[in-house]
């Protein structure tokens, strides 16, 4: 029989029970997709490299590229397993973090705005027990996929799989002690996301940082990060256990800040004071569009300051592909199964615009969502309830959506442009050229974004299964080729269809057939939301 909670922590089981009921589906999904996509690469690693020898060469080609450190960090171990913690060692554990930060703030933030929180408030429940169900279920979440990982990886070594699962669970309840502490700060949920999120591309910032200055130097500035200290604990290289003691500090001082916090303020409000508005509203919020840019816009320069950032990043990283493509053909190969078979250079700067692009997918469907956000948090009938009617509403978000994804291309083409172009001293030819390319993912962005219409439209209940869309696109995206997934396959993805630019010239077929689609599936959904009740 389960404890039974007093005090401020009266009514955890139940809330417990609450999430992990409305989030039957959602929880499943990422940590399913997690734990196949890195057994996945272990297998993928087992087909590509089944020599010591081959291991061995591709350890030591990794040992020798700043560029690649950046993007996968060191390599501590070249058996299959220290393969699979180099490759997924970084990456993985940030989309831990990730889910973990977007569940925490779901289950306090996202409720106290929308008021249910009060209403559950009113019964026999603690002042601290929504924030401790909340960490339960993020934390559970992540634990669940560190046992998922460690089942998956047993076949390459027990101790080694333990570890690199308890590298994945930990990270992520870090992010969700963090989380905690942002839902407390702001009276905003996409604000307490927001600043989550960027504490956790900070992370992952500085743990590249540090990676590309190893060996000789400043490698130190990676253990100013959870996702450093997380390939730290050398999963199948001697593990450092004690660095788990590392993440249990700041997890325990996390939460005891987010406990003391929310003891300190008031229901719906926030410890970082929001600003008074004007007595009057300019003339940019008397309308749809107005109203539509000024919700949407911090999300935006958001999206935009992390795209510039990984375009630098990614394109300075280009240079140092051709020596590692001189070296090792199996990596070479592998780049040339993401980007096109062309130049070593271009298939590499193709994959990683074309990763862009799938993370475009993931903005437009944010941005399309924040409609069934207004809706139903009520705030779409005052609007309503004037002369502006539910097509001109949805347009106005749309069209911030649709153009949010073209600024974001923009800026991540130009910044790649401006990372190669430096390192070749051709910033001026390499500009227009990823610019292109970065247009170019555009068509399957847009596709992706309309799903996310159609789905609000005739299915509102249904909403957030947009988000599989997003996801199945950047799984098959990023891992189809690598793990030769069958062409049925990898066409499921929009971004399958798109020419390889700039390996391979822009052919207009495809764009066009997706632009098609694109106006059919939006004008059906928008259809379906001019005829269906609103709320």
């Amino acid at each position: 029989m389960m404890r039974t909670f007093t005090g401020t922590f009266t009514g955890t089981p139940s809330l417990v029970r609450l999430a992990l009921r409305r989030d039957r589906i959602m929880i499943p999904a990422w940590v399913l997709s997690l734990a196949v996509i890195v057994i996945g690469t272990a297998s993928s690693i087992s087909t590509l490299y089944p020599t010591e020898a081959g291991r061995a060469s591709l350890a030591a080609s990794m040992a020798a590229n700043g560029s690649l450190r950046a993007l996968y960090g060191p390599v501590y171990g070249t058996s299959i397993g220290g393969l699979t913690a180099w490759r997924m060692g970084s990456m993985g554990p940030a989309l831990a973090g990730l889910m973990t930060l977007l569940l925490v703030v779901r289950h306090t933030r996202e409720e106290e705005e929308a008021g249910r929180l009060e209403l559950v408030g009113a019964g026999v429940v603690g002042r601290r027990a929504p924030l401790t169900a909340s960490l339960i279920t993020g934390c559970g979440a992540s634990l669940l996929l560190a046992l998922l990982i460690t089942l998956g990886l047993l076949t390459q070594g027990a101790v080694g799989a333990v570890a690199f699962g308890l590298a994945f669970g930990a990270v992520g309840c870090v992010f969700a002690a963090v989380a905690a502490v942002t839902a407390q700060l702001t009276e905003s949920a996409r604000a307490a996301k927001g600043i989550a999120g960027a504490l956790l591309g900070v992370a992952f910032l500085v743990r590249a940082t540090g990676d590309a200055a190893a060996p000789g130097g400043p490698e130190w500035v990676a253990w100013l990060s959870p996702l450093g200290w997380a390939e730290r604990l050398h999963p199948y290289a001697h593990e450092r256990w004690w660095v788990l003691a590392l993440f249990a500090g700041v997890i325990v001082l996390l939460v005891t800040a987010a406990y003391a916090l929310v003891a300190g303020r008031d229901l719906d409000a926030g410890l970082l004071p929001s600003r008074p508005g004007p007595e009057r509203a300019g003339r940019r919020l008397r309308g749809a569009y107005g109203l539509a840019w000024r919700l949407q816009r911090g999300s935006l320069w958001g999206w935009a300051f992390g795209y510039a950032v990984s375009g630098l990043v990614f394109g300075a990283t280009g240079k140092g592909i051709a020596d590692l493509g001189r070296t090792n053909k199996s990596i070479a190969d592998e780049i040339n199964h993401l980007g096109g078979t062309h130049s070593l250079v271009d298939s590499f700067l193709a994959a990683m615009i074309n990763f862009l692009g799938m993370l475009a997918a993931v903005y437009i469907v944010q941005a399309v969502l924040r409609l069934r956000g207004e809706e139903s948090d009520g705030r779409a009938e005052p609007v309503l309830a004037t002369a502006v009617g539910r097509l001109r509403w949805a347009a106005s978000h749309l069209v911030i959506a649709a153009a949010g994804s073209v600024v974001l291309m923009v800026a991540g083409g130009i910044a790649m442009g401006i990372g190669y172009g430096a390192s070749v001293s051709d910033v001026s030819g390499q500009v227009p050229r990823m610019t292109g390319a970065g247009l170019v993912q555009l068509p399957a962005v847009l596709f992706v974004g309309a799903l996310a219409v159609l789905i609000l439209g005739a299915a509102p209940k249904m909403a957030m299964a947009s988000w599989s869309a997003a996801s199945l696109t950047l799984a098959i995206g990023l891992y189809g080729p690598l793990l030769k997934l069958s062409r049925w396959v990898l066409d499921l993805s929009a971004f399958t269809h798109l020419p390889k630019v700039p390996t391979a010239p822009a052919t207009a077929t495809p764009l066009l057939w997706l632009l098609v689609l694109t106006a059919a599936l939006t004008a059906s959904g928008l259809a379906a939301l001019r005829h269906r009740d609103m709320g």
